[in-house]
């Protein structure tokens, strides 16, 4: 199983351009039967989770029983159209727990392996109305820490809706950098004690991969 993490940046004042593509994408996408699972998304500005979406920048998930070359030739000729920037992230799962719209879309996977190389961390989460508030009141402090931390290779915030289902997927030199920024700096450890001791989220999920291959186009 493979994961590709499509970012679709289109030119200035494209934003109209990316939330009509993120209606129409659907339809090539249903049909694909080489894909299992497929998500469209918006990104945030600064990396993280973020309240303020880039509206230029667009993200397309997929999951795919064999490798796929193409997204789909609608899709790219979009894109092509468009003159918009391309980066695909091919993704290979191989740690994680949790479920994705009740699914568990990456197979069933351990929740550790002894892999130690580069790594990327996919972080989503459905928050809770009643924890908004709590939420975005704490996640500003662990952005501003994980853009610095050591070993941190890119990170990039996306989401399905606005506020309430947000992700983030995080690249990393290897999985000593990933833990010691996930367990040792103390504004991370803190807010994952407070997600768990109130409850802030519906569902979450937290998967580990090896980062394949970085395509720019």
């Amino acid at each position: 199983m493979i994961c590709t993490l499509t970012i679709v940046r289109y030119p200035r004042y494209g934003g109209i351009v990316g939330i009509l593509s993120m209606a129409l994408f659907h339809f090539p996408l249903l049909f694909n039967r080489n894909i299992s699972f497929y998500k469209l998304m918006g990104c945030g500005k600064n990396g993280t989770f973020d309240k303020h979406p880039d509206w230029n920048q667009w993200a397309i998930l997929l999951v795919h029983e064999s490798p796929c070359q193409i997204i789909h030739p609608f899709i790219n000729r979009w894109i092509l159209f468009f003159k918009a920037q391309v980066s695909t992230l091919t993704l290979q799962p191989i740690e994680g727990h949790g479920t994705w719209d009740g699914k568990e879309v990456f197979g069933k996977l351990p929740k550790q392996t002894d892999y130690e190389g580069s790594i990327a961390v996919l972080t989503r989460a459905t928050i809770r109305l009643s924890k908004l508030k709590a939420f975005w009141g704490n996640v500003d402090g662990v952005a501003k820490q994980m853009a610095n931390a050591k070993g941190l290779i890119t990170s990039l915030g996306i989401g399905e809706v606005p506020f309430f289902k947000q992700a983030t997927l995080s690249v990393w030199n290897s999985k000593a950098d990933m833990k010691n920024f996930a367990y040792k700096m103390h504004e991370h450890t803190d807010v994952i004690r407070k997600t768990k001791k109130e409850d802030w989220y519906s569902e979450e999920m937290f998967v580990r991969f090896i980062p394949v291959k970085l395509e720019k186009i």
